[in-house]
């Protein structure tokens, strides 16, 4: 196990749902003991805090397509920015959210910092949904419903175009895991991109030793490397009740163990967020102190 120095930034928003809560759930998982459980793993460890979220009360939504797209693209440039000068000072973002619409900037900081060195990043997506929308094939207009579109370079130009490129990863470097939750425009969006897709019966017929190892796979192909964004959805609500948008007939506890363990074992990850955590609706913080859990073993926490 390597010791990395690791930067926690915590973005608390939930603009982008339609649900509220989700906004503390960076304070959930430092509730949960984050910051002494990495450094009793031996990772040298900085909070710096959360990045500054308007409040929805303080605005209008705007446009009903794409609720609060404004707000969220002024955090997601924030965040970009504090991603990428973590990765210039040699520290390991670990971002809490908040919604999935964070996603957009976490992974644009980590896919700047490489471009400048030329190269290409790989992106595992653990999640129950596609988060594939656009403004246009949206039902809802909540913008945590399509970062990975804008990631690609589908969507508004406020997310596309953030840090100044397009697209963040390549469609052939992502990966989603977990999917069991997929709208008709979603599915037709991920055959047409070329995006790697292992839905649950993906999962249930070859086991997750194999799909993560095609996962990996993929994702690091030709990669300088691997963000991770993890949406606490990706687990059956059964262990993980406290999420935005629970599914049942998730990942198990095991399960989920593993596939963090196996990006630990990559030695290939970049970054990692962890999302979508509702303490309102949790059972005494369950589901962040599962979150840490799953933070440690992708930062190098063994059985043995």
């Amino acid at each position: 196990m390597t010791h990395q120095k690791v930067r926690i930034i915590g973005v608390p928003m939930d603009l982008g749902a339609s649900r509220r809560g989700v906004d503390m759930g960076p304070s959930a998982l430092r509730v949960a003991g984050l910051q002494t459980r990495l450094k009793q793993l031996g990772h040298q460890v900085e909070d710096i805090g959360n990045i500054s979220v308007k409040q929805p009360e303080e605005m209008s939504y705007g446009e009903k397509r794409a609720k609060y797209l404004v707000e969220i693209a002024e955090t997601c440039k924030d965040l970009a920015e504090a991603v990428q000068k973590s990765l210039e000072e040699d520290y390991f973002p670990l971002v809490l959210g908040g919604d999935h619409s964070i996603a957009a900037g976490a992974v644009s900081g980590v896919s700047s910092f490489f471009r400048k060195e030329k190269k290409e990043i790989g992106y595992i997506w653990l999640d129950a949904h596609g988060d594939m929308n656009t403004p246009e094939s949206s039902p809802s207009g909540n913008v945590h419903g399509m970062p990975l579109a804008s990631v690609m370079g589908y969507g508004p130009s406020e997310l596309v175009d953030l840090m100044g490129f397009k697209p963040k990863v390549e469609p052939g470097n992502i990966v989603i895991v977990g999917a069991r939750d997929l709208d008709a425009q979603e599915r037709k969006m991920m055959k047409k991109s070329g995006v790697h897709v292992f839905t649950m019966r993906d999962i249930d017929e070859r086991g997750m030793r194999e799909v993560m190892s095609d996962a990996i796979k993929y994702a690091m192909d030709d990669t300088g490397g691997i963000s991770v964004s993890l949406d606490m959805d990706f687990v059956d609500p059964s262990d993980a009740p406290g999420v935005g948008t629970p599914v049942r007939g998730g990942v198990t506890y095991r399960e989920a163990h593993l596939a963090m363990e196996m990006i630990a074992d990559s030695e290939a990850m970049a970054s990692l967020e962890v999302v979508e955590i509702n303490p309102v609706i949790d059972e005494h913080n369950r589901t962040a102190l599962l979150g840490v859990e799953l933070i440690l073993s992708a930062l190098g926490k063994k059985i043995l």
